[in-house]
Order: C-alpha cells, then sequence, then structure tokens
C-alpha cells in the first residue's frame, strides 16, 4: 500500500487500489525491470493507482486490452502534457506530434510519413549493414568489447544523426544531455540538460532555416502543410521531440536483447539456425523487452474494469507490463518465436504510435544478423555486475561481453 500523504490522492480514488510500487526508481524494478513487470500479474490488481514521489501519481494499467483502448481512444485519453520534462511557460512549446492530438495531429505526422515508412527505412538497409560491420571491426579482434558504448548505441545514434542532420562529431555530447534528462534523479542536473539541449537546437534551427538541406529537420522547416510554414514554437517542439526519442529507445532495447543473447547461448543458435524466421524473432524480442510507458491525462470521466477515473486524472499503460499479459500472450515470460503473431505494444499504438517503429525494427534486425554472423558465441564478462537506469527507458547501462 502507499504511505504517500492521503492529500496528495484524490477522494475518488478506492484506498485498496493504492500502490506505491517504485516503478523505474526502486530497488525491486532496478534490480530486474522486465521480471519486476512481469510478476506485476501475479501481484497486482489490472488497473490500480500508482503514487511515485518522483514521476507522480497515476492511475496505471498492466492489461494489453486496456492499453489498446487508452491508445486508440484520444477523446478520452490525451497526450497534451503527456511529457514530464520541464519547460519555461513564458516560452512554452509542445513536444509535437507527441502532445498534439487528433485531429490536429495528423497534420505533423503527415511531414514525415515517406521518411519513416517501411519503404522509407529499407533504402538505409546498405547503409546501416555497413555500419554495423565497420562498428564490428573495431573491436571483433579485440575478443571483448562494451557493447553499449561500443556498439548498443553508436549503431541506431549514428543513424539517428545522419537522419536528422546532425554532426556525429557531437553524438557524446547529445548522449549525455539525454541521459542527464531522462534518467536523472536530479532536477537541477535534467533541467541544464534541457537548457543546453534547447540552446543547441534553437542554433542549428537558424542555421538550416537559412541554409536548408534534406535532413529531417531541414525538412520540418521547409515543410508547409494546408499551405503554410510551421511556427517557430512548432518546428522547435518537433525537432525536440525527435532529437530526445532518438537517442535511448533502440540503445536500451539493443542492450536488454543482447544481455539476453550472452546469457542464453541456446536461444542464440535457435536464431542463426533459422535465419528465415528473423521477423518473428525480432517481434518476439521486442515484445519482451520493451523499454517505455505512456502517459495520458483523462479528458472525462470514464469507468474501467468498475474502477471509477475522473477527468483531469493521469493515466499510464506499462507497455512492458501489458506485453506480458497472459490473457494475450500465453506463457508470457517464455521468449517463443514460433508465437502466434498479435499486436506489441513495444511502440505504444494508436495515431501516437512511435514514427520510428519500421526504422527501430530495421536496426534491431541488420544488428542480429550481422553480428550473429561474426561473433556468433559470447557472454557476459565473468564478475560484471549489470546495474539499470532508472527512468522511464529500461536498458542497463553496462555491458561488458567477451567472446
Amino acid at each position: 500500500m502507499a504511505t504517500a500523504p492521503a492529500a496528495e490522492i484524490p477522494a475518488h480514488v478506492p484506498r485498496e487500489l493504492i500502490r506505491e510500487i517504485g516503478l523505474t526508481t526502486g530497488p525491486e524494478f532496478l534490480a530486474a525491470p522486465h521480471d519486476f513487470m512481469a510478476k506485476l500479474h501475479d501481484t497486482h490488481p489490472p488497473l490500480f493507482y500508482s503514487v511515485n514521489p518522483m514521476t507522480g501519481n497515476a492511475w496505471a494499467t498492466i492489461k494489453h486490452e486496456d492499453a489498446f483502448f487508452a491508445l486508440r481512444h484520444p477523446e478520452y485519453f490525451s497526450t497534451a502534457d503527456a511529457t514530464p520534462f520541464p519547460r519555461d511557460p513564458n516560452n512554452f512549446f509542445y513536444f509535437i506530434p507527441l502532445e498534439i492530438d487528433p485531429p490536429h495531429h495528423r497534420k505533423y505526422r503527415a511531414i514525415l510519413d515517406s521518411t519513416f515508412s517501411p519503404q522509407g527505412v529499407l533504402k538505409l538497409e546498405g547503409y546501416m549493414r555497413k555500419l554495423t560491420n565497420d562498428l564490428i571491426d573495431q573491436f571483433i579482434d579485440k575478443g571483448a568489447c562494451e557493447f553499449t558504448t561500443d556498439f548498443g548505441r553508436p549503431l541506431p545514434v549514428s543513424i539517428f544523426l545522419d537522419l536528422m542532420g546532425l554532426p556525429q562529431n557531437m553524438r557524446d555530447t547529445f548522449v549525455g544531455w539525454a541521459v542527464d534528462l531522462l534518467h536523472s534523479q536530479d532536477r537541477m542536473t535534467a533541467g541544464m540538460a534541457m537548457r543546453g539541449i534547447e540552446a543547441y537546437l534553437a542554433k542549428v534551427i537558424a542555421e538550416k532555416t537559412e541554409n536548408p538541406d534534406d535532413g529531417v529537420i531541414g525538412t520540418i522547416i521547409q515543410a508547409r502543410p494546408n499551405g503554410e510554414p510551421l511556427t517557430e514554437r512548432e518546428i522547435f517542439g518537433f525537432t525536440f521531440f525527435l532529437f530526445i526519442a532518438g537517442l535511448d529507445t533502440v540503445f536500451a532495447t539493443l542492450n536488454n536483447i543482447w544481455l539476453w543473447l550472452a546469457n542464453n547461448p541456446d536461444r542464440r543458435r535457435e536464431i542463426i539456425a533459422n535465419p528465415d524466421n528473423i521477423n518473428a524473432q525480432v517481434e518476439e524480442l521486442l515484445r519482451v523487452f520493451s523499454v517505455t510507458f505512456s502517459g495520458r491525462t483523462l479528458t472525462q470521466d470514464l469507468e474501467m474494469r468498475g474502477v471509477k477515473m475522473k477527468a483531469g486524472d493521469k493515466f499510464m499503460s506499462i507497455l512492458p507490463a501489458c506485453n506480458y499479459d497472459p490473457d494475450v500472450f500465453p506463457d508470457p515470460k517464455t521468449i517463443d518465436f514460433g508465437r502466434q503473431r498479435k499486436p506489441i505494444l513495444a511502440f505504444a499504438g494508436g495515431v501516437h504510435s512511435c514514427i520510428g517503429a519500421h526504422l527501430a525494427r530495421l536496426e534491431i534486425k541488420v544488428g542480429l544478423q550481422e553480428w550473429l554472423r561474426r561473433i556468433p558465441d559470447f557472454s557476459v564478462k565473468t564478475g560484471a555486475t549489470v546495474e539499470y537506469y532508472p527512468g522511464g527507458v529500461v536498458g542497463p547501462k553496462a555491458l561488458p561481453l567477451v567472446w
């Protein structure tokens, strides 16, 4: 049960549904986050009220059906203030397109549809394979690597920076800002990162306005939805959101997958032995190692599973837990590459489904294929302790591998 002062919890919340579980920050979560979230189905009601001093209080669902509904019904669940990042109220910007509800959401999404479509990302496959092998070349003969810094982060982040039209030589600076913003438990540290990103992107946008290019930022600047250019705040909010979204999620997913591969040599060999099943393998690994959550605000009163929620209440879908829902995925903790295909929530869903989902799937697919072709046998370095970042993107801090 929660220990937070009763005054912080709305009167309409039933006391028996209040939980303080340390989601994203507590010791049990950080010891083994995916095991923690999978076990919620055994220990918690389908819908409960999560009290968290760091991230705030919200209704929380662990059921696939409920998350599916919330993600697809913006008339009940708004994204208008879906992100907790601090912004100057006198110079406010929305994270676009995430914090824009339909019907206005579509005009922003359409700007980048062709870039991030299945056909659009397939154009990157050759480049992606070369980059993957170039990275492996740098450490394969050493018989060891720090996966997070040698492969897990540079692979997706380098691709993302090229797409955005941002300099590769600032990758470590960008990553440092993202880690401080997404994982720091100190508001001052997160605020400094926020200001650093804002100042840098403002400069980049000004430069690309004067000298347009065909990168994602340049495309946003030059876009004319309904024949009109975006405002300065729209361009900034769109660029800022993509900047943050592109630096951490695929990296965390790769870390989680490679940790599992290192600890499960028989399953690793199963992947290698069934190359034609790679798409199903990627999908199942994404199901089991989802890394993000989905926040909303209720726009009107709503009853769900007999629980009465009120307009203005916060609502969170614990997406990794939803992907372990036994009512949708039988024996959910087992990684089954022959599992019947059902919608997973690794990339959320509905109109706000992750714009980079096709890119992420291809990055993971190519990464698996090329790594396992060249380094089929590897393990975690003896004596290494795997620790996880707190915060809303779930993945190990470091992953030393040997072969």
